[in-house]
């Protein structure tokens, strides 16, 4: 989706200061969620994270893993100790670099996963369930171009 701001828009403080606002809502809501999710999971929200990169991957690497995260080595070692210490995660080594370590989900992991993903579709299911269909997809429509502003609001930060 391409969008483009025309030059006779006109943002009013009234406007900046409602985003600020819910944007700040949104943001606390979800804060809220990823805690209650780790206590429900018996996770720390960054190992919680961690997993939920396997769910279209079956391999990945620390270094894949904290340039997602955007966390130093370091803690990346800590995260990845964390899951293998549960049982969640093993490593293998790369068949075509042996210098490589392959990190990937155990049995126990992947339960884990299904777990997760399924509370999270249960919520996601029963917040939309909340507004009727037609609605449901002018507010995917909007989600979709707040975050394509918001993608284009990173290029800004770049350029100040």
């Amino acid at each position: 989706m391409n969008h483009t701001v025309t030059e006779n828009t006109s943002v009013t403080q009234y406007q900046i200061t409602e985003f600020q606002n819910l944007i700040n809502t949104l943001f606390q809501c979800c804060q809220e969620r990823l805690q209650y999710q780790s206590g429900k999971f018996d996770l720390p929200d960054a190992e919680l994270r961690c997993l939920m990169f396997f769910k279209d991957e079956k391999y990945l690497t620390s270094k894949n893993i904290s340039i997602k995260m955007n966390v130093g080595k370091s803690r990346m070692t800590k995260i990845v100790a964390g899951l293998l210490g549960k049982d969640l995660i093993m490593r293998i080594k790369d068949p075509e670099d042996s210098r490589i370590s392959l990190i990937s989900l155990t049995r126990k992991g992947k339960e884990k996963l299904v777990e997760i993903k399924a509370f999270q579709d249960d919520l996601h299911r029963a917040v939309l369930s909340q507004v009727s269909d037609r609605e449901r997809k002018k507010l995917l429509t909007n989600l979709d171009l707040l975050k394509a502003c918001m993608e284009s609001g990173k290029e800004f930060m770049t350029n100040v």
